[in-house]
């Protein structure tokens, strides 16, 4: 997006600075003991059985934190209990150099609309591990834009009482310099003010330069919804994250 006349010109620096704090702050929370590297197992329950914390958690290792999760169950729907294990000394800690991505670009901070469509209503994701299946989430309304000519309508889902956007591209999996992961990538939608809520009707502000890699690129043991078809760019996205870089030896 070009800058406004009135733009200082310490702008770019100050946009460049502030890149380079976020993707500390992403590494920071992607090495962290209860970080997406440090997770090594998620265990789910049969349905109707809950998990036992305490015991696992005091036969777990001294660098093993265990934690409780829940979901639906894909086929009934009722609530299934999982525990997930996470290593503070687990292998992809010490293999991981870095996250590689492209330089900070103003021209893919991208200013959207938001629109609340219905109660409850939920769009059905395909899921990275589950073969194929679809977990209904729920999409609180609908982000519009235009990119290069193209209009745009997008689904971002209620992550925690954020809206996650889960987006592709034609870079998705490209074996060259502008290759980002595979899967696609997750983007936090930031609202004009934090009081506005989902059922508020208002701009949004996608910028792409905060784009990231899921929680599935750093462990087999997420399971990470993947893009609807609504959700994917016909042009390349060449801003934010683009994969996690392996050390050799």
């Amino acid at each position: 997006m070009p800058e406004s006349p009135s733009a200082s010109p310490d702008e770019p620096a100050s946009a460049r600075a502030h890149h380079a704090v976020w993707r500390d702050d992403r590494r920071r929370a992607v090495t962290a003991p209860t970080g997406n590297l440090a997770l090594v197992e998620t265990r789910w329950l049969p349905v109707g059985e809950q998990p036992a914390l305490a015991k696992e958690q005091a036969d777990a290792p001294a660098s093993v934190t265990v934690t409780e999760l829940k979901r639906s169950d894909i086929d009934t729907g009722e609530t299934q209990y999982g525990l997930r294990f996470w290593d503070a000394d687990a292998p992809a800690m010490h293999a991981f150099d870095r996250i590689d991505a492209f330089d900070d670009d103003p021209e893919w901070v991208i200013e959207a609309q938001f629109t609340p469509i219905g109660i409850d209503r939920t769009v059905p994701f395909e899921h990275i591990r589950d073969n194929g299946g679809t977990r209904d989430l729920v999409v609180p309304g609908d982000i519009t834009f235009s990119r290069d000519g193209t209009r745009y309508n997008f689904a971002a889902f209620d992550d925690g009482g954020r809206l996650l956007l889960v987006f592709g591209d034609p870079t998705n999996g490209r074996d060259d310099e502008t290759g980002t992961y595979g899967a696609g990538r997750f983007l936090f939608v930031q609202r004009a003010s934090s009081s506005d809520g989902f059922g508020e009707a208002g701009p949004v502000t996608l910028d792409f330069n905060r784009a990231f890699v899921p929680p599935c690129g750093f462990s087999s043991a997420y399971n990470c919804p993947m893009p609807p078809v609504q959700n994917r760019f016909a042009v390349p996205v060449t801003a934010g994250e683009k994969n996690i870089i392996w050390r050799t030896q």
